[in-house]
Formats: C-alpha cells, sequence, structure tokens
C-alpha cells in the first residue's frame, strides 16, 4: 500500500523514492524486459517547454484526473511520497525537472492505501502509444506519450536508466508493483512508465 522506490543500496523496507541524480548516465542500470515497449526509437533533443509546476494529470485510458502535490527531499536523501491519506493526488519532484521541460520529470502516485485502491491502481494497464496529459501553472498543457511499461524489483531498481540526464523532456510515472510482502509491509517491485513530449502533430491514441 505503500509507494515507491528504494534509494540505491537500501533495504526492502524502505519505500521512499530516490531523489533524481544530479547527472545520471543515459542508459545506465539493468532494465526488466518491457511489458508494453514502443515499436520505434523517437529523436533525440525533442520539443520541450518552459520550467512551469504542474497542476493536474489526466490519464483518460486508465481514468486518471487528479491534483499534483509537490515532494520534497527528505532527511534520508530519499523523495518523501504522496500522503497516503489521499487516494486521488499524484506528486512531483519540485525541485527536479518539470513535466514538459528538458530533463525527466518524476511523478509518483500510491498504487493503493490501507482501504481502498489509489490515483495508480490501474498504471499497468497503460501501454506504447498512449498519452496524457499534465496542466500546467503556466496555463499550457503538455501531452506524453508513452514509450513503455515496466517493472522493476525494489531490490534492484536501474535508477540511473529512470532518472536519466537527458537534453528530451521525459516523464516518469511510478508506483507500487508486484506481490505485496506483509513482513517489509511494502511490495516488492516497482512499476515505472515511460514517456516523453509529444512532437506537435504526434499520433494519438487517448
Amino acid at each position: 500500500m505503500l509507494l515507491l522506490v528504494l534509494r540505491p543500496g537500501t533495504s526492502g523496507q524502505d519505500t521512499e523514492a530516490p531523489a533524481r541524480p544530479a547527472a545520471a548516465a543515459a542508459t545506465g542500470g539493468a532494465s526488466a524486459p518491457s511489458r508494453h515497449a514502443s515499436p520505434s526509437a523517437r529523436p533525440a533533443a525533442g520539443p520541450s517547454m518552459p520550467r512551469s509546476a504542474p497542476t493536474r494529470l489526466r490519464i483518460p485510458r486508465i481514468g486518471v484526473d487528479a491534483p499534483f502535490t509537490g515532494l520534497k527531499i527528505g532527511p534520508s536523501g530519499a523523495l518523501d511520497p504522496p500522503p497516503a491519506d489521499d487516494t486521488n493526488l499524484v506528486g512531483w519532484q519540485e525541485s527536479g525537472i518539470s513535466p514538459g521541460e528538458r530533463g525527466t520529470a518524476i511523478v509518483a502516485g500510491h498504487l493503493d492505501t490501507a482501504t481502498a485502491p489509489a490515483v495508480f491502481a490501474r498504471l499497468e494497464e497503460l501501454k506504447a502509444g498512449d498519452t496524457f496529459e499534465v496542466s500546467r501553472a503556466d496555463g499550457t498543457t503538455a501531452a506524453f506519450l508513452v514509450d513503455s511499461v515496466e517493472e522493476f524489483s525494489k531490490d534492484d531498481f536501474p535508477d540511473q536508466r529512470v532518472y536519466e540526464d537527458t537534453p528530451d523532456a521525459l516523464v516518469r510515472l511510478i508506483t507500487c508493483a508486484g506481490p505485496y510482502d506483509r513482513k517489509a509491509k511494502d511490495y516488492t517491485e516497482n512499476l515505472v512508465v515511460f514517456a516523453h513530449l509529444e512532437e506537435p502533430g504526434e499520433s494519438r491514441s487517448g
């Protein structure tokens, strides 16, 4: 029921997301096979938007329409998860890249709570070619196209790949996945949606 990704080197009982590395390698880290891989590669250094805080995430295919909250880096050096008492809330690393800006923006949401499914309960249903939108504080909307949807063990999370330092405008949607470990009180895996800012006129599946 708790979120997210392990910081490198931590035990399975840590449920916080890692802070984005300052300069991660573009293709580092081991990865699990793609659940829904994109059929074609995209060019580097695609479109981008000026920095602006996200205000709302909309993913029509899975019924997500949720406000954002800013997430901070906690005392442990990991990104704090969104509040667990709100099932329709997503968080972003407000000290990092904003969705639409060049670089990798991190958006985190809970899979469930102790009593109910949460905002990213259906995130695994997304596939390459699906789209989602992020409304921003400056009045603009950033449209993203999903490249792949993949699961990773929390004990072997490819942080360099997920948080890559890139000239593209990328977003990662992250939640928990896999079996629930009752002893650790956490899920054993993370689900990551890899997506990029759409080119003008790029094909969209909704």
